[in-house]
Protein backbone atom coordinates (compact mmCIF):
# COMPACT_ATOMS: atom_id res chain seq x y z
CA UNK A 1 0.00 0.00 0.00
CA UNK A 2 1.59 3.28 -0.86
CA UNK A 3 -0.02 7.28 -0.63
CA UNK A 4 -1.46 7.08 -3.58
CA UNK A 5 -3.81 4.43 -2.60
CA UNK A 6 -5.55 7.22 -0.92
CA UNK A 7 -7.37 8.29 -3.51
CA UNK A 8 -10.75 9.31 -2.01
CA UNK A 9 -9.09 12.39 -0.15
CA UNK A 10 -8.40 13.99 -4.22
CA UNK A 11 -7.12 17.59 -4.06
CA UNK A 12 -5.40 16.90 -0.61
CA UNK A 13 -3.52 13.73 -1.38
CA UNK A 14 -1.87 15.53 -4.55
CA UNK A 15 -1.11 18.33 -2.26
CA UNK A 16 1.07 16.33 0.36
CA UNK A 17 2.35 14.46 -2.74
CA UNK A 18 3.47 17.64 -4.48
CA UNK A 19 5.12 19.26 -1.64
CA UNK A 20 7.14 16.32 -0.68
CA UNK A 21 8.43 15.77 -4.18
CA UNK A 22 9.52 19.61 -4.46
CA UNK A 23 11.00 18.75 -1.13
CA UNK A 24 8.58 21.59 0.58
CA UNK A 25 8.26 19.52 3.57
CA UNK A 26 6.99 20.94 7.00
CA UNK A 27 8.59 20.08 10.81
CA UNK A 28 4.71 19.44 11.80
CA UNK A 29 1.67 18.13 10.81
CA UNK A 30 -1.86 17.99 12.41
CA UNK A 31 -4.16 15.33 11.06
CA UNK A 32 -7.62 15.31 12.01
CA UNK A 33 -10.47 12.67 11.37
CA UNK A 34 -12.72 10.94 13.52
CA UNK A 35 -11.70 7.56 15.51
CA UNK A 36 -13.25 5.69 12.64
CA UNK A 37 -10.13 7.10 10.33
CA UNK A 38 -7.03 5.32 10.64
CA UNK A 39 -4.96 8.10 10.87
CA UNK A 40 -1.91 6.37 11.96
CA UNK A 41 -1.68 4.31 8.90
CA UNK A 42 -2.45 7.63 6.77
CA UNK A 43 0.40 9.24 8.42
CA UNK A 44 2.49 6.02 8.15
CA UNK A 45 2.29 6.57 4.70
CA UNK A 46 2.79 9.92 4.24
CA UNK A 47 6.13 8.76 6.11
CA UNK A 48 7.15 6.45 3.54
CA UNK A 49 6.41 9.10 0.86
CA UNK A 50 8.97 11.29 2.61
CA UNK A 51 11.61 8.83 2.87
CA UNK A 52 10.89 6.38 -0.23
CA UNK A 53 14.22 5.83 -2.13
CA UNK A 54 12.75 4.97 -5.35
CA UNK A 55 9.03 7.06 -5.56
CA UNK A 56 9.53 10.72 -3.12
CA UNK A 57 6.00 11.47 -2.60
CA UNK A 58 4.37 8.66 -3.46
CA UNK A 59 5.86 5.71 -1.89
CA UNK A 60 6.99 2.46 -3.90
CA UNK A 61 6.24 -0.78 -0.95
CA UNK A 62 9.68 -2.30 -2.13
CA UNK A 63 12.32 -0.45 -1.15
CA UNK A 64 13.93 -0.57 2.21
CA UNK A 65 12.62 2.66 3.81
CA UNK A 66 9.16 1.62 3.00
CA UNK A 67 9.37 -2.08 3.82
CA UNK A 68 11.25 -1.38 6.92
CA UNK A 69 7.88 1.32 7.63
CA UNK A 70 5.67 -1.61 6.77
CA UNK A 71 6.58 -3.77 9.45
CA UNK A 72 7.01 -1.08 11.73
CA UNK A 73 10.79 -2.06 12.63
CA UNK A 74 12.14 2.01 10.51
CA UNK A 75 15.02 2.86 13.34
CA UNK A 76 13.57 6.66 13.44
CA UNK A 77 10.10 6.24 13.60
CA UNK A 78 8.82 7.02 16.81
CA UNK A 79 4.99 6.23 17.72
CA UNK A 80 3.49 7.72 21.13
CA UNK A 81 -0.01 7.72 22.06
CA UNK A 82 -2.37 8.41 24.94
CA UNK A 83 -3.24 6.34 28.37
CA UNK A 84 -7.01 6.33 28.97
CA UNK A 85 -7.34 9.48 29.40
CA UNK A 86 -4.37 11.89 28.63
CA UNK A 87 -1.20 12.34 27.07
CA UNK A 88 1.04 13.46 29.59
CA UNK A 89 3.71 16.07 29.62
CA UNK A 90 6.52 12.78 30.98
CA UNK A 91 5.55 10.98 27.51
CA UNK A 92 6.63 13.98 25.03
CA UNK A 93 9.28 14.64 27.27
CA UNK A 94 10.86 11.00 26.64
CA UNK A 95 9.88 11.60 22.70
CA UNK A 96 12.06 15.23 22.91
CA UNK A 97 15.05 13.27 23.78
CA UNK A 98 14.63 10.84 21.00
CA UNK A 99 14.24 13.38 18.72
CA UNK A 100 17.61 14.88 19.35
CA UNK A 101 19.43 11.61 18.48
CA UNK A 102 20.81 11.73 14.98
CA UNK A 103 18.72 9.81 13.00
CA UNK A 104 20.29 6.31 12.85
CA UNK A 105 18.91 5.27 8.96
CA UNK A 106 18.34 8.59 7.21
CA UNK A 107 18.22 12.38 7.33
CA UNK A 108 15.22 12.41 9.35
CA UNK A 109 13.63 11.57 12.60
CA UNK A 110 9.87 11.08 12.29
CA UNK A 111 7.03 11.15 15.33
CA UNK A 112 3.50 10.16 14.98
CA UNK A 113 1.59 11.25 18.15
CA UNK A 114 -1.69 10.20 18.22
CA UNK A 115 -4.38 11.12 20.87
CA UNK A 116 -2.57 14.48 20.22
CA UNK A 117 -6.16 16.48 21.34
CA UNK A 118 -5.79 14.28 24.94
CA UNK A 119 -2.23 16.04 25.77
CA UNK A 120 -2.34 17.90 28.75
CA UNK A 121 -1.65 22.06 28.42
CA UNK A 122 1.78 21.12 30.43
CA UNK A 123 2.58 18.37 27.54
CA UNK A 124 1.40 20.66 24.76
CA UNK A 125 3.54 23.33 26.03
CA UNK A 126 6.46 21.06 26.36
CA UNK A 127 5.85 19.91 22.95
CA UNK A 128 5.77 23.71 21.68
CA UNK A 129 9.49 24.49 22.38
CA UNK A 130 9.97 21.54 19.76
CA UNK A 131 7.97 22.54 17.41
CA UNK A 132 9.37 26.33 17.88
CA UNK A 133 13.18 25.14 17.37
CA UNK A 134 12.70 21.45 16.04
CA UNK A 135 16.25 19.43 14.94
CA UNK A 136 16.81 19.55 11.51
CA UNK A 137 15.08 17.00 9.53
CA UNK A 138 12.27 16.28 12.44
CA UNK A 139 8.69 15.63 11.08
CA UNK A 140 5.93 15.26 13.62
CA UNK A 141 2.43 14.38 12.69
CA UNK A 142 -0.26 15.16 15.38
CA UNK A 143 -3.19 12.78 14.92
CA UNK A 144 -6.27 14.35 16.59
CA UNK A 145 -10.10 13.95 16.27
CA UNK A 146 -11.03 17.39 17.85
CA UNK A 147 -7.96 20.18 16.99
CA UNK A 148 -10.39 22.56 19.51
CA UNK A 149 -8.33 20.72 22.02
CA UNK A 150 -5.36 21.96 20.89
CA UNK A 151 -3.57 25.01 21.86
CA UNK A 152 -3.43 27.96 19.60
CA UNK A 153 -0.08 28.48 19.47
CA UNK A 154 0.72 24.61 18.78
CA UNK A 155 -1.66 25.26 15.44
CA UNK A 156 0.03 28.14 14.30
CA UNK A 157 2.95 26.05 14.21
CA UNK A 158 1.60 23.14 12.07
CA UNK A 159 -0.13 22.40 8.86
CA UNK A 160 -3.75 21.27 9.58
CA UNK A 161 -5.20 18.84 7.14
CA UNK A 162 -8.59 17.43 7.78
CA UNK A 163 -9.59 14.01 6.30
CA UNK A 164 -13.00 14.36 6.86
CA UNK A 165 -15.83 11.80 7.03
CA UNK A 166 -14.20 9.06 4.33
CA UNK A 167 -14.59 5.91 5.38
CA UNK A 168 -12.97 3.23 3.37
CA UNK A 169 -12.39 -0.87 3.46
CA UNK A 170 -9.25 -0.09 5.45
CA UNK A 171 -11.44 1.54 8.37
CA UNK A 172 -14.45 -1.08 8.18
CA UNK A 173 -13.56 -2.34 11.52
CA UNK A 174 -14.55 1.07 13.48
CA UNK A 175 -17.77 0.12 11.82
CA UNK A 176 -18.60 -3.31 12.87
CA UNK A 177 -20.18 -2.85 16.34
CA UNK A 178 -21.98 -0.18 15.53
CA UNK A 179 -23.77 -1.56 12.38
CA UNK A 180 -24.47 -5.38 14.14
CA UNK A 181 -25.98 -2.50 17.21
CA UNK A 182 -28.10 -0.96 15.18
CA UNK A 183 -29.20 -4.47 13.48
CA UNK A 184 -30.00 -5.62 16.90
CA UNK A 185 -32.34 -2.36 17.65
CA UNK A 186 -34.10 -3.09 14.16
CA UNK A 187 -34.20 -6.48 15.19
CA UNK A 188 -36.02 -5.69 18.18
CA UNK A 189 -33.57 -7.39 20.23
CA UNK A 190 -33.49 -6.87 24.62
CA UNK A 191 -31.27 -4.88 26.25
CA UNK A 192 -29.40 -7.35 27.76
CA UNK A 193 -28.89 -8.88 24.56
CA UNK A 194 -26.99 -5.42 23.35
CA UNK A 195 -25.55 -5.08 26.64
CA UNK A 196 -23.56 -8.09 26.79
CA UNK A 197 -22.62 -8.13 23.26
CA UNK A 198 -20.93 -4.33 23.88
CA UNK A 199 -19.26 -5.63 26.95
CA UNK A 200 -17.29 -8.23 24.81
CA UNK A 201 -16.57 -5.38 22.35
CA UNK A 202 -16.06 -2.09 24.12
CA UNK A 203 -13.38 -2.74 26.75
CA UNK A 204 -12.20 0.51 27.38
CA UNK A 205 -12.59 4.48 26.83
CA UNK A 206 -10.68 4.53 23.91
CA UNK A 207 -13.21 1.16 22.49
CA UNK A 208 -16.49 3.62 23.66
CA UNK A 209 -15.31 6.71 21.61
CA UNK A 210 -14.80 4.61 18.35
CA UNK A 211 -18.42 3.19 18.68
CA UNK A 212 -19.50 6.43 19.13
CA UNK A 213 -18.28 7.94 16.27
CA UNK A 214 -19.34 4.66 14.33
CA UNK A 215 -23.10 5.20 15.84
CA UNK A 216 -23.08 8.79 14.41
CA UNK A 217 -21.86 7.91 11.06
CA UNK A 218 -24.32 5.22 10.56
CA UNK A 219 -26.91 7.89 11.66
CA UNK A 220 -25.33 10.13 9.13
CA UNK A 221 -25.53 7.81 6.06
CA UNK A 222 -29.18 6.62 7.26
CA UNK A 223 -29.84 10.17 6.89
CA UNK A 224 -29.05 10.82 3.36
CA UNK A 225 -29.61 7.29 1.96
CA UNK A 226 -31.95 6.74 -1.20
CA UNK A 227 -34.60 5.02 -0.73
CA UNK A 228 -37.22 3.85 2.09
CA UNK A 229 -34.88 4.07 5.56
CA UNK A 230 -35.52 1.90 8.47
CA UNK A 231 -35.23 4.71 11.21
CA UNK A 232 -37.69 7.92 10.84
CA UNK A 233 -35.89 10.86 10.66
CA UNK A 234 -36.77 12.27 13.43
CA UNK A 235 -35.61 8.97 15.38
CA UNK A 236 -32.53 9.71 13.45
CA UNK A 237 -32.19 13.39 14.48
CA UNK A 238 -32.91 12.22 18.44
CA UNK A 239 -30.31 9.06 18.11
CA UNK A 240 -27.40 11.73 16.89
CA UNK A 241 -28.07 13.68 20.34
CA UNK A 242 -28.08 10.66 22.29
CA UNK A 243 -24.76 9.83 21.04
CA UNK A 244 -23.49 13.36 21.90
CA UNK A 245 -24.91 12.85 25.24
CA UNK A 246 -22.81 10.17 25.49
CA UNK A 247 -19.44 11.75 24.54
CA UNK A 248 -20.28 14.61 26.64
CA UNK A 249 -20.62 11.65 29.47
CA UNK A 250 -17.10 10.52 28.95
CA UNK A 251 -15.56 13.32 28.44
CA UNK A 252 -16.45 14.43 31.92
CA UNK A 253 -14.96 11.13 32.92
CA UNK A 254 -18.17 8.89 33.27
CA UNK A 255 -17.49 5.25 33.88
CA UNK A 256 -18.12 4.21 29.98
CA UNK A 257 -19.88 1.60 30.22
CA UNK A 258 -22.85 3.89 32.10
CA UNK A 259 -22.37 5.65 29.18
CA UNK A 260 -22.92 3.61 26.78
CA UNK A 261 -25.54 1.75 28.37
CA UNK A 262 -27.55 3.97 29.44
CA UNK A 263 -27.09 5.39 25.28
CA UNK A 264 -28.77 1.99 23.81
CA UNK A 265 -31.59 2.24 26.77
CA UNK A 266 -32.27 5.67 25.28
CA UNK A 267 -31.96 5.00 21.52
CA UNK A 268 -34.54 2.02 22.05
CA UNK A 269 -32.81 -1.09 23.47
Amino acid sequence: MSLMDYSEYGNLLQRISRSIEIGNISHAYVLEGDSCIDKVAFAREIAKAILCREMPGKGCDTCVNCRKIDHDNYEDIYYVEADDRSLKNVVITELQEKLKNRPAAGDRNIAIISDADLMTDRAQNRLLKTLEEPNPGTVIFLLSENTENLLPTILSRCIVYRLGNYVTGRDAPGLEVPKQVFQMILDGAYFFEIRDYLSKKVKDRKDAFVFLDGMERLYREYLIMDGPCPIREEKIVEGVNFVEEARRDLQANVKYTYAIRNLILKIGG
